[in-house]
């Protein structure tokens, strides 16, 4: 087990440094000049060589990546181009609480809930019941988050003023502050990740469900609940645990319409903002934020591996 680890840590970070290679470069490609974007039409060419020479941009491309790469390895992960020229980490750190704060409140609604769906409908596969939860899963998985959200607003903020309608939020707010704010694009998320955890937990415990361990261990007399929750459960879970780790990633950097519609300051947001105004600096520190995260959640999915079903050697 330690020797897994150890490896599947070191693959993890050459993952990142493979990926660090990529966002680089495709940073590098993005159409138009970055000094003539922010310093403007009229910004004079001295103007413009400054801007380049003060970023390090007149250096050439392997120069810069590698002192991109250090500076952010140690924290230091330079300036914005725009607004001042703010320190990159503070800004992006910022909004990172923000985006673990909204993707934990997700998945703490979104997880149980699935699963509790799932194993629902499994064990009364093909009834009404079953047929109603695969409906309802996959409806909520084909309707787009802008008009979900917009729906939800327009419900429980607007018209019963239950929930913020915006997310504006602060350092001084309390708990009960922080779920008004993120319970409606929470709720917003989790249609989304209830559709494909409902429909994968269904599927592994039907399968789970018709192995011959389960008639052994109901020959044997051992209680339903018993075999259900600690046999069938527990490898059951095994595929939902990748698409746990997969949702992960995508609610650290994929929600952007959510926390548009809610006006919410994850990363999200502030990654569209940064590909539209060419702030290259907060473009990487964001990308490789959420490329790493999403490699830590599959890392932690393989362990999970290993503590549901033994049988799994690692080794």
């Amino acid at each position: 087990m330690g020797r897994y680890v150890i490896r599947r840590t070191l693959t993890l970070l050459l993952t990142v440094l493979l990926t660090s290679i990529i966002i680089f470069a495709l940073t590098q490609l993005l159409p138009g000049d970055v000094a003539k974007l922010v310093m403007g039409r009229e910004a004079s060419p001295s103007e413009i060589d400054n801007f380049n020479e003060r970023f390090g941009l007149d250096k050439p491309m392997p120069v810069q990546y590698v002192r991109w790469l250090g500076g952010f390895l140690t924290g230091e992960w330079g300036r914005s181009y725009i607004q001042g020229n703010p320190p990159v980490r503070p800004l992006v750190t910022e909004r990172m609480a923000n985006s673990l704060r909204l993707a934990g409140f997700t998945l703490l609604l979104a997880v149980p809930t699935s699963i509790l769906l799932g194993i629902g409908a499994a064990l009364n596969e093909d009834s009404w019941l079953d047929n109603a939860i695969s409906i309802v899963s996959l409806s909520v998985v084909g309707l787009p988050e802008f008009v979900t959200g917009i729906v939800l607003m327009n419900i429980f903020a607007l018209g019963l003023g239950w929930f913020e309608a915006t997310s504006l939020v602060s350092d001084t707010m309390s708990l009960l502050d922080w779920i008004r704010i993120l319970a409606l694009p929470a709720i917003t998320a989790s249609f989304v990740l209830i559709g494909y955890i409902t429909r994968m937990t269904r599927a592994s415990m039907i399968d789970e469900l018709k192995k011959s361990y389960v008639r052994t261990a109901t020959l044997k007399g051992l209680p339903r609940p018993t075999i259900i929750l600690r046999h069938v459960l527990r490898n059951a879970l095994l595929p939902t645990i990748t698409v746990i780790a997969i949702s992960i990633g995508w609610l650290m950097g994929g929600i952007v319409v959510i926390e548009n519609v809610f006006n919410y300051p994850g990363m999200g947001s502030e990654l569209v903002s940064a590909v539209e105004k060419k702030n290259i600096p907060v473009l990487q520190a964001i990308t490789m934020i959420i490329v790493f995260i999403f490699a830590l959640a599959n890392l932690l999915a393989d362990l999970l591996y290993a503590l549901l079903n033994p049988r799994i050697r690692l080794e």
